[in-house]
């Protein structure tokens, strides 16, 4: 088995023997050590598991035989799981399987040993070394540790021990919030205080003498002055939990993730408890085998590994030691994307940000809008008043850009219009240092052609965010044809600081993001149009996707589908519309058309001489003479009653695909892509969720 992980730094475990006082016999203690720094976290493959078994052979042969068994970590590092840099080299179930089962082996003979068995978990806790520190009969944790399971994140299951023993420890409706909504929602880690609070731990010490506490915990225990409280798990709540785990399976992967939905058939298996804890694991190592073999686990590890491990180590980036310290930022530009830009630079950098613009109200609102969320990160306890004060005073506003004079880095982010953008760049290369960096934030515009005119073209950069910026970890790095390698070792130092995970691109139109999603919405408007090109007389059209009609209905994808099919047997509200053989009338066929009470309707409007603010507070009171406006205004307060925004798209013939609303072609008429500016509010389409700010700013 060793020889399917080749290359893999195998993590040793060190068995030392500690006379502790107040402990009658010596305690085993055994550290798992990788022997690298924290850097290169420990981690088991077949050679780890394999040094564990050895260790614990040791400690059996040991005489005398000791009191105790305690396991711990190198600094920092508890141990994070199994070695999946080793999947690809899995070919076949056999070896799967043999993985599996020796994890389950190695770790039961902690759970089954005839000692008293103690983790002290000093570090992060990941996966496989959680499921090892749940084998054990105690655990103590560092206040600083942190403890997760994200194995459904990666299209696994904690595969060895970790759905049968934790839902019997905490519940389990924590267990379902441990093992499958904190790893659909991110990857969350559980701090350690909180791991205790939870039960998955039995005391918090601190870092500086851990090691220590824990010893002396052990011996309490040990000699029954500590007394461990483990609850009764309520076994009637199992049905109501692993159905909500079901929703949230459901509603974060649309039950596409295997993984995710294995590891809720296993946490259903434990409710035996103990009695079942060998079937429970033989299940595990069913799914291990398959997962561990699927195309799904081989894709989410390789995007892993672009987005943990290879963006730390940007391919292209220059020598990290030719990039300029920067210690002050221009933002030019005071709207949304230009404030959270300044609130980005100021809470991950803390130099001073000042912003500019083309008049006072403006620029107040930029500075505003950055204390107000300073603010709010301080009533959530995210920063202390002091932190919050500190960086209110190093945002300000100007009008002059000669308040960019001692700027290192001044980005701009305003009109997505090229002329606008020369002009922008030309009055800041006329006050700035010659050393200072000029960024873009555009989303597709020719960096090069922005440098053009400029004096020094070479230190021209983009640099583009994605809305929301504090929480899109991406970042396009835009080369242009003269950017020195200073400029861009700037903007990737520049870019790790502020904890993105940056990309460096070609100067192409629409960069990579936008290209591809240009490339998604041709697909999606070919499948509409390729329905509606199909006519009456070809019978009913093959169903589309779901994402499709969801679209075309202008709702949520997976609405349609939970409303089921109408009578023509098409998921509906998509119908297709009747030909001359069904109705008798001369019409061109169409493949998918709105029902007919979500057409536009014809006829005279008698508010239409109305303003339009005046006239949609006149539908929304249910004002107006004529029949189809009072119409409208029983579904605007009915959409209403049912959560739906103002504005919602359905029941207009439009859907929002990623900054664009496609409006559904008519008999005879092609597919019309409209500017999003043409629907006054949000609408929500294929892209729910998705931002309705100008495309430039959209994320697929």
């Amino acid at each position: 088995m060793s020889a399917v992980f080749a290359d893999e730094v195998v993590t040793q475990a060190h068995v030392r023997y500690l006379r502790v006082p107040g402990l009658a016999g010596e305690l085993a203690l055994v550290t798992l050590d990788n022997g690298h720094d924290h850097t290169r976290p420990s981690t088991f493959g077949p050679g780890g598991l394999a040094a564990l078994d050895a260790a614990l052979d040791e400690i059996a042969a040991h005489t005398p035989a000791p009191v105790g068994i305690a396991v711990t970590g190198k600094p920092f590092i508890f141990a994070v799981g199994a070695d999946l840099s080793g999947v690809p080299s899995i070919t076949s179930a056999d070896d799967a399987r043999e993985i599996a089962e020796t994890g389950h082996r190695v770790f039961r003979r902690l759970k089954d040993s005839p000692v008293p068995t103690f983790a002290f978990v000093n570090g992060a806790a990941l996966g496989g070394g959680l499921e090892l520190a749940l084998h054990c009969a105690y655990r103590t944790i560092a206040s600083t540790a942190v403890v997760a399971f994200p194995e459904v994140f990666l299209g696994l299951v904690p595969g060895w021990g970790g759905t049968q023993l934790l839902p019997n420890l905490i519940g389990i409706d924590a267990a379902v919030g441990v093992i499958v909504e904190n790893a659909l929602a991110q990857n969350k880690v559980t701090p350690g205080p909180r791991a205790a609070k939870l039960g998955i731990a039995d005391a918090v010490f601190e870092p500086a003498d851990f090691l220590e506490r824990s010893l002396e915990w052990a011996v309490g225990v040990l000699a029954g002055d500590v007394a461990v409280p483990r609850p009764e798990v309520d076994r009637s709540a199992w049905d109501d939990a692993i159905g909500r785990a079901r929703q949230v399976v459901a509603a974060r992967t649309r039950n596409a993730s295997p993984g995710a939905l294995r590891a809720v058939q296993l946490l259903d298996r434990a409710r035996a408890g103990d009695a079942g804890f060998t079937a429970g694991t033989a299940a595990e190592d069913d799914a291990l085998t398959e997962l561990l073999m699927s195309d799904e686990l081989r894709a989410g590890l390789y995007s892993f590994d672009l987005v943990n491990k290879r963006a730390k180590r940007p391919a292209g980036a220059p020598d990290r030691k030719l990039a300029r310290k920067v210690t002050k930022v221009g933002v030019v530009g005071a709207g949304l994307m230009a404030s959270q830009l300044a609130l980005l630079f100021l809470r991950r950098l803390e130099v001073p940000v000042v912003l500019t613009d083309i008049d006072q109200a403006r620029v107040d609102r930029g500075v505003g809008y950055v204390h107000g969320e300073l603010d709010k990160l301080a009533d959530r306890g995210r920063l202390s008043p002091d932190a919050r004060g500190r960086l209110k005073g190093l945002v300000t506003g100007a009008l002059d850009k000669a308040a960019f004079a001692d700027a290192d880095l001044v980005i701009e982010a305003v009109f997505e219009e090229l002329s606008v953008k020369q002009q922008v760049f030309a009055e800041v290369e006329a006050v700035v240092s010659a050393e200072c960096v000029l960024a873009t934030n555009t989303s597709a515009l020719s960096v090069t052609e922005m440098a053009s005119q400029l004096q020094h073209p070479e230190r021209v950069v983009g640099l583009h965010f994605f809305n929301p910026v504090a929480v899109l970890p991406l970042l396009e790095v835009v080369r242009a044809e003269r950017t020195d390698d200073a400029t861009l070792a700037t903007a990737f130092a520049v870019g790790k600081a502020l904890k993105k995970s940056c990309v460096l691109v070609a100067d192409a139109p629409a960069f990579v993001v936008n290209r591809l999603l240009t490339r998604f919405l041709g697909e999606i408007t070919s499948a509409v149009d390729a329905g509606r090109r199909r006519g009456a007389g070809a019978g009913p059209p093959r169903p589309a996707h779901d994402a499709v009609r969801a679209a075309v209905a202008g709702r949520p994808a997976g609405r349609a589908a939970r409303r089921g099919a109408d009578a023509r047997g098409v998921p509906g509200p998509v119908r297709r519309r009747r030909g001359p053989a069904e109705d008798g009338r001369a019409r061109q066929g169409v493949g998918l058309q709105l029902p007919r009470r979500s057409r536009p309707r014809a006829g005279r409007d008698r508010l239409g001489r109305l303003p339009a603010h005046r006239r949609a507070a006149a539908l929304q009171r249910g004002a107006g003479a004529g029949r189809g406006d009072r119409a409208d205004a029983r579904r605007g307060r009915r959409a209403r009653r049912a959560g739906h925004r103002p504005g919602h798209a359905a029941g207009r013939g439009l859907a929002v695909l990623a900054g664009r609303h496609l409006r559904v072609p008519g008999p005879g008429r092609g597919l019309r892509v409209r500017p999003r500016r043409a629907v006054p509010a949000q609408g929500r389409g294929l892209a729910a969720g998705m931002s309705t700010r100008p495309a430039g700013d959209q994320v697929p």
